[in-house]
């Protein structure tokens, strides 16, 4: 497949004819335009529609593993240079695992860090965005720094300083995600590099022609000798992504009746260091463990999992677990440590934790979902800047409840909440608020199940009741009415929720919770199946201080 780059044209500020330089490795795609001075990385891919253009502002960097979606522009002024990494002037410098997604404009003098993911349809345009920074879709950053590690929301529009160094932390959940999104691409990059290559095509459609085989997977040559009889492309590269990236490599399996219940088992622990052994240590798991499911995972310095993927099941299908509805006041209910009924009463040695949180910890770990924790202060429980408490890796009833209980001791006075998250489907399960700033614990009326409407709940602060919120929303309603916030409510069906293309259900013109209220239970009738957010605005400086899902599909 050819490949348009061309040398830079000569001009009167350059005669150079300066040439791209493109990694081996790396696939760009004849759709695109690659023009001057750019260096290309290993194992970058540049998708259909793709234009980077060093002709007037020049030289760019694009650091290895990085993807550049659909419709990416990447250009520069003829003034204008910012440092990269190794020192040198760039016109553009963009670093190592960033996504650049479909429709972003980054135009030089411009600095994008490693591990950023920057949204669709944004810019930026004479700014540094430093490393590990998350922009969401169609934000503007222009003439600023954007310190490492930071959250800019949809639409946010930063172009002075104060604004840049008022911005949130990114969470765990939004790195989950980022590098997501480079194990996605990274296996495009594989699929679209064999597909050019007839010896792994040909491969690919011979097995095709046959039947599948009994755990379900196929796969087929990588172009770069790495090869696997029962792994796919995909699945070697997302070794190769977590190796090099420093993660250790880790693998469980579990039968068909302990799956129901997410007691997975290690195998036996990966001390590969390059993609051959470690695809070895795979394919011994498997044949060790045939018919059952097996999974595996990546491990950071913080001991946390990432890319958490299945690639083995017994018969192709998952009988996942029904979906987790928040469990009723079951205060009487007994446990051992291990969450399992036993008839004695099992509670929280310190008093802090109620029977019914308890009772949720256990539902949860049967159901095979993950536990976090996080906490916020008054000021920012009304703009949801919740943080994230130690990350909780136990399995068993006991520990989880400790963890919760140091979180709370940790940040007395704080509002602390439980997490339930789905693994696989990397989305929240159940938040409720386990501990307020006036010491109370919650009861039954402040969880929250967001698989489902929320629960009739009552508020704990105010003579505000609600059919379809829960205690939190109504709080959170309070706050915004206290402080003076409009108040508006947003929604989305499933299908445009992926590309976040929330349509508005009109400002609220409320001057109570109460009436606020009402008026989101109306909002929640009248898009039944769909989700439906809450806004709070900042009249003054017309920006968002809350967003919040309260109902979801």
């Amino acid at each position: 497949m050819a490949v348009r780059n061309t040398a830079a044209p000569p001009t009167p500020w350059s005669r150079s004819l300066a040439e791209p330089k493109i990694h081996e490795t790396a696939f760009v795609h004849s759709f695109s335009n690659i023009i001057g001075d750019v260096q290309i990385g290993a194992n970058v891919i540049v998708a259909p529609g793709t234009s980077i253009r060093a002709d007037e502002g020049t030289p760019f960097y694009i650091g290895e593993n990085t993807n550049l979606q659909d419709g990416v522009v990447i250009h520069g002024l003829e003034q204008g240079r910012v440092i990269g990494d190794d020192q040198n002037e760039y016109s553009v410098w963009i670093g190592s695992n960033a996504s650049i997604t479909h429709m972003t404009l980054i135009h030089g003098p411009a600095y994008v860090g490693d591990n950023c993911f920057i949204g669709f349809r944004s810019t930026v345009f004479n700014a540094r965005v430093g490393a590990g920074c998350i922009v969401m879709m169609h934000a503007l950053i222009q003439d600023v720094e954007i310190p490492p590690g930071k959250y800019v929301p949809s639409g946010a529009v930063i172009t002075n300083q104060q604004q840049a160094d008022r911005l949130p932390d990114v969470q765990a959940q939004d790195k989950q995600f980022s590098h997501h999104v480079i194990g996605i691409n990274q296996a495009l990059r594989a699929g679209y590099l064999c597909a050019a290559d007839s010896k792994c095509i040909n491969t690919i459609r011979d097995e095709l022609a046959k039947s599948y085989t009994s755990n379900g997977v196929n796969g087929f040559e990588r172009s770069n000798d790495v090869a696997s009889s029962s792994l796919g492309a995909q699945t070697v590269d997302q070794v190769r992504y977590l190796l090099d990236q420093g993660y250790k490599i880790g693998t469980e399996h579990v039968d068909e009746r302990r799956f129901r219940t997410g007691s997975w088992q290690s195998c036996t622990p990966i001390e590969a260091r390059s993609v051959g052994e470690a695809i070895a240590a795979l394919e011994g798991c498997l044949a060790e463990h045939s018919g059952e499911y097996v999974r595996l995972f990546g491990i950071d310095k913080g001991k946390r999992r990432v890319l958490e993927t299945i690639i083995q099941r017994p018969d192709g299908v998952i009988n996942a677990p029904a979906n987790f509805k928040a469990p009723t006041n079951q205060t009487n209910k007994s446990y051992n440590g291990n969450g399992s009924s036993n008839g004695s009463s099992y509670g929280s040695s310190s008093g802090k934790i109620s029977a019914e949180t308890v009772d949720q910890v256990q539902q949860l770990l049967a159901g095979g979902y993950k536990i976090g924790m996080e906490h916020v202060d008054e000021r920012r429980f009304r703009t949801g800047s919740w943080q994230s408490c130690q990350p909780i890796e136990a399995t068993s009833t006991k520990e989880v409840v400790a963890a919760l209980e140091e979180c709370i001791e940790n940040h007395q006075g704080e509002y602390v909440r439980l997490i339930g998250i789905d693994r696989k489907a990397k989305r929240r399960v159940l938040e409720t608020i386990i501990q307020r700033p006036n010491g109370s614990v919650s009861s039954s009326g402040t969880s929250k199940s967001v698989a489902s409407a929320p629960a009739a709940t009552s508020s704990a602060t105010a003579s505000v009741t609600s059919t379809r919120l829960s205690s939190e929303v109504v709080e959170q309603l309070q706050q915004l009415i206290n402080g003076g916030y409009k108040i508006s409510a947003e929604h989305v069906d499933q299908r445009r929720f992926r590309t976040g293309s929330w349509a508005s259900c009109g400002q609220i013109q409320a001057s109570s919770a109460q009436q606020a209220a009402a008026a989101l239970e109306g909002y929640l009738a009248e898009y039944q199946g769909e989700y439906v957010r809450l806004i709070g605005i900042d009249p003054k400086a017309k920006r968002r201080v809350l967003e919040t899902i309260i109902q979801r599909p």
